[in-house]
């Protein structure tokens, strides 16, 4: 099985949209918000396990 099975549904879409209709601006938007969100994610996750 391959991981992107793995990945939620609403990703599978997003990876599809992404390689299938995306514009360069859509592009840069994705990249900007998904690079924040996994930042954020990353130091939340980082906090609570040193707690």
């Amino acid at each position: 099985m391959k991981e992107f099975d793995q990945f939620p549904k609403a990703m599978k879409k997003l990876v599809r949209y992404i390689k299938q209709d995306a514009s360069i601006e859509q592009l840069e938007l994705f990249k900007k918000e998904l690079d924040v969100a996994i930042q954020k994610r990353t130091m939340l996750l980082k906090k609570t396990s040193q707690n």
